[in-house]
């Protein structure tokens, strides 16, 4: 949801896998909502197009050999489904960014809450439009318990034991 780290996570992943050497890209759901997907509203229909947007450019970078931090609010598992299925097995690694719902209004870093709370935004993830949280993610990151430095570290610990990337410190 918003405010829940997503962006701030995979900035620093790629961050880290920079450092490390490694060809990354952040594709950032604000970013393309003001590029490529401005044509698109927040109804259900237009939300699983910005998704599936998503991960046909994602689908191309990693074609190209860069892993790609998809940095995206997807409050629909059918969705996130559909996206998995572009991919083989194995490249596509969904990481639930966990925070409740206080904490996101707390942070609120855009006022995205507060303008939802006043109507000015309608439907609004977590608010007037449902999030269906992931049923089996790959990986679950509490960024509400942990510092951003914990958040990141399991991200790397997860992709080396899994053999994404090999004989790399963390």
């Amino acid at each position: 949801m918003s405010g829940s780290g997503k962006s701030t996570l995979a900035n620093e992943i790629d961050k880290r896998f920079y450092q490390m050497g490694i060809h990354s890209c952040v594709l950032d759901g604000d970013d393309l909502r003001f590029a490529l997907n401005k044509d698109l509203g927040y109804s259900r229909e237009d939300r699983k197009e910005n998704i599936r947007r998503a991960g046909e450019i994602s689908k191309m970078m990693v074609a190209a050999g860069l892993l790609v931090l998809a940095s995206f609010i997807s409050p629909y598992q059918s969705d996130r489904d559909m996206v998995r299925s572009m991919f083989s097995p194995g490249e596509f690694i969904e990481i639930y960014v966990q925070c409740p719902l206080e904490v996101c209004q707390g942070r609120d870093p855009k006022g995205l809450y507060k303008m939802a709370q006043e109507g000015t935004i309608r439907e609004f993830t977590g608010l007037s439009s449902p999030y269906d949280p992931p049923g089996n993610p790959e990986l679950v990151i509490p960024t509400d318990r942990l510092s951003i430095i914990e958040c990141v570290d399991m991200v790397m610990s997860y992709l080396i034991h899994r053999s994404f990337l090999l004989d790399i410190p963390i």
